[in-house]
């Protein structure tokens, strides 16, 4: 993708991500499903995910899968506010690029 994707716009794909699994769901899932959406490393992803952690948006917990520890993010009430505003201010953002790329804004007024 040519567009650079900043912090918040990675922090609502992650948190909308995550928000599908009731639950939640574990690192190595998200990091698969978010390359679905744009190209990002999980050198990138991790930092995000403790960062929503820190910010109160995501809870962690670890679950035996296989003899093995897997750590699960699960959107808490914050992040789900968080979320909100972000698809919010998405809509409102994607809606007046469109506009602009579809000629519907008159730049001359």
């Amino acid at each position: 993708m040519v567009f650079n994707t900043g912090a918040a716009l990675l922090d609502a794909i992650v948190l909308a991500i995550v928000s599908k699994e009731p639950e939640g769901t574990y690192g190595y899932k998200i990091t698969q499903e978010v390359r679905q959406i744009i190209d990002i490393s999980e050198s990138t992803l991790y930092p995000v995910l403790r960062r929503l952690q820190k910010d109160e948006c995501l809870e962690v917990y670890d679950m035996e899968c296989a003899g093995r520890n897997r750590r699960y993010y699960k959107v808490t009430s914050q992040g789900w506010a968080q979320l909100g505003l972000y698809e919010s201010e998405w809509r409102q953002y994607s809606q007046k690029i469109t506009a602009l790329f579809e000629g519907k804004i008159d730049l001359k007024k």
